[in-house]
Formats: C-alpha cells, sequence, structure tokens
C-alpha cells in the first residue's frame, strides 16, 4: 500500500538527488534533502486539508485534482514560481535568468545578491503573516507550547494584530538591517525604500491570497447548502434525488477552492527556500521532490485518513514558517549558513512530531485506564 501509493515520490527523490550531487556535489546533496525534507513538513497540513476536501468529490473531479490541479498549483508554483521570482528581482527575463544560473554562475550570483534584499523583505514578511495569524488565533483548541501560545492567543482578540505587528517589525527592519555594503566599491547603499516597499508588497500579497481562499471557500459553503436544500425538497415531494448537476457545481467550487488554496500553501515552501538558496536549479530539485509527496500525502490521506492524528505537526510547521520569516529578514545585512536555515525548520518539525507522538500514547493509556477523558484534556492543551 505505502509503496504503491509513495512509489513515484521514492523515485523521483532518488532522481533528484542523484542529480544534485552530479550538479554541485555532496553539499549540494545536503541542500537539496533539507529543502525536500522542509517542503514535505511544511506541505503536511496541505495534504491533510486537500484530503479533508477531496473526500467530498466524487471519482471524476477527484482524479481532475490530483492531476491537472496539482500540476497547475503545485508543479507550477513550486517550479516556475522561483524562477519568477529571481527574474522579476534580478531584472532578468525568466529563460536569462536560468541560462545565466547554468552558464555564468558568477554572473547570476551577483545579480540574485543584489535582489537579496527585496526578495527577503517581500518572503519574509509574507512567511511572518502565517506564523502571526497562526499564534493570535483565538478559536485554536488544541496548543502546543501553552505557556506561549495561550496568552498571544488572547490578545488575537484585538483586531488587525498580525498586521500591526508585521508593519512594526517591518519599519524596524528597514532601519536596521537595510544598509548593505555595495558588491563593487567600498560605499554604502541605503536599502531602506526597497526593503519597505518590497515587504510592503509581502504583505498585501499575503492578504490578496487570503481574500482569494475566504472568497471561494465562502462560495463552497453557499453550493453545498443550495444543494442540501434541494435534496430535502425533493425528498419532501418524494422524488428520486440525483444531485448530478448540484454536485458538479458543488465540485466546480471546490476544484477551485483547493487550486487557490494549494497556491497560497505553496508560498510558504517556496519563499521559505530562498533562505537557504538563491540557486534555481537546487530550488527546482527539492521543491520538486517535495511536491511529489504532496500529492503522494494527499492521495494515502484520502485512503486511510490516519496522518491527521499528529496534532501539533501544524504547530511545529508554523513555528518553521516563522523562523524562517526572522532569518529571512535577518539575512537582508547578516549572511547565515543554509544547513543551520534548513536544520532550524527540520529540528522544530522533528520536535512537534514527537510531541504529537507522545500525545497519542497518553490518550491510548488514558483511555486503557478508563480515564480517557481526563487524559485528553491534559495533553490537548499541549506541551
Amino acid at each position: 500500500m505505502v509503496l504503491k501509493t509513495f512509489g513515484w515520490s521514492f523515485a523521483v527523490t532518488a532522481l533528484g538527488l542523484v542529480a544534485a550531487i552530479f550538479y554541485g556535489g555532496w553539499q549540494a546533496f545536503g541542500i537539496v534533502a533539507i529543502l525536500s525534507v522542509l517542503e514535505i513538513s511544511l506541505s503536511f497540513d496541505n495534504a491533510v486539508i486537500n484530503a479533508g476536501i477531496l473526500k467530498k468529490m466524487n471519482a471524476f473531479w477527484q482524479k481532475i485534482f490530483l492531476t491537472i490541479g496539482i500540476l497547475i498549483a503545485v508543479f507550477g508554483m513550486r517550479l516556475v514560481f522561483p524562477v519568477v521570482i529571481v527574474a522579476v528581482s534580478a531584472k532578468l527575463g525568466p529563460i536569462e535568468a536560468i541560462d545565466l544560473s547554468f552558464n555564468d554562475p558568477d554572473r547570476y550570483k551577483e545579480l540574485v545578491t543584489d535582489a537579496h534584499p527585496s526578495i527577503a523583505a517581500f518572503g519574509g514578511m509574507f512567511l511572518l503573516m502565517i506564523f502571526l495569524d497562526f499564534i493570535f488565533d483565538e478559536d485554536r483548541d488544541i496548543h502546543w507550547l501553552r505557556w506561549i501560545e495561550r496568552p498571544l492567543a488572547k490578545l488575537g482578540k484585538v483586531d488587525m494584530l498580525s498586521v500591526c505587528v508585521a508593519l512594526i517589525i517591518l519599519m524596524i527592519t528597514a532601519m536596521t538591517f537595510a544598509t548593505q555594503a555595495h558588491q563593487h566599491g567600498g560605499g554604502h547603499v541605503d536599502k531602506s525604500a526597497t526593503v519597505m516597499l518590497s515587504g510592503i508588497a509581502g504583505l498585501i500579497t499575503y492578504l490578496i491570497v487570503g481574500g482569494l481562499s475566504g472568497f471561494f471557500e465562502n462560495k463552497l459553503e453557499e453550493e453545498e447548502e443550495r444543494e442540501h436544500e434541494a435534496e430535502e425538497e425533493a425528498k419532501k415531494k418524494g422524488k428520486p434525488v440525483t444531485g448530478v448537476a448540484l454536485a458538479g457545481k458543488a465540485a466546480f467550487f471546490l476544484f477551485l477552492y483547493l487550486e487557490v488554496l494549494d497556491a497560497s500553501f505553496s508560498f510558504d515552501g517556496v519563499i521559505g527556500a530562498f533562505a537557504i538558496t538563491n540557486e534555481i536549479v537546487l530550488m527546482a530539485l527539492g521543491l520538486g521532490i517535495g511536491a511529489m509527496y504532496v500529492r503522494s500525502l494527499t492521495v494515502y490521506l484520502v485512503r486511510e485518513g490516519t496522518l491527521d492524528d499528529y496534532v501539533y505537526l501544524e504547530h511545529g510547521a508554523h513555528y518553521a514558517i516563522g523562523a524562517l520569516s526572522v532569518i529571512l529578514l535577518i539575512t537582508i545585512q547578516h549572511e547565515i549558513n543554509e544547513l543551520i536555515t534548513g536544520s532550524v525548520g527540520v529540528i522544530l518539525i522533528a520536535l512537534s512530531f514527537w510531541s504529537s507522538v507522545k500525545r497519542n500514547r497518553a490518550l491510548a493509556a488514558g483511555s486503557g485506564e478508563g480515564g480517557g477523558s481526563d487524559a485528553k484534556a491534559e495533553v490537548s492543551s499541549g506541551v
């Protein structure tokens, strides 16, 4: 069962890691491996949510999503989007950016280094908003690090708090880290305006993506409500309930909602990758491997529905996103080793996984001793 579901993912992983060795040796292998693990971990909740929605679709729409939908939202975002970001930031054409990365790596590195403050500010703010909206969410029932999550969740009652905090951090970053030593000569260049504009662009992008997701989610709820009302009306009249047209319309909005949701989830992994490397080839390999596992995890969850039991993984992924956002903002002026950057996220996610395992064991032990509800209340509060 596992081999059947993850077979293609394992094959792509092996090919990608071998290609990394040929491209840049063992250091490239390490970077691609870290990118792959990070992308898979950050996309875990994406697969869980996909699976929950996908179960509501009929076989035809499931197939459409797992083929065309994955190609558009997952591969398109994870493989094309990094090239677009580099091309726009370095003022290159997409083809020219790829050509330079292969044939003139020194010039490519120079252009990307010059463009790094704008990339880091854009990505750092986008990731920071994901983390802040999660940590200020007052509706979450389960807390992993309750000593910090509970007080911050209470603060989440203040409207637009995450946006205010993000803008304050952006202003501090622009004033603190935005003056960089110039590559050519010994002078300094003030990058504060670039950092501010790019950071605001990242914030706006997050709000637009979130708005689109909310729009399609509302449309989906409306269609499901109409479908339910139509079925109830048909039952009252004693008519057979076919639901073909209504199911088709509802499934269409499900598909659109999943596409927007996939795109928004893809942003964190793609932008987080820039905290680890600026090399398009290594990004494509690492994120491509991760994209395959998103599909495999989605299929597995639809068939088994078991991985969502690890409730703290979502917390670990969001803490990793928060750490990556801070690292990106720091790298506007200070260089941080790629392996250190990647390890922080992987360690946080590994700790959240282990906490989830311990929670499940405590729940099982509590149920066995007849104290299931008390045990559940205790472990659900987090670490």
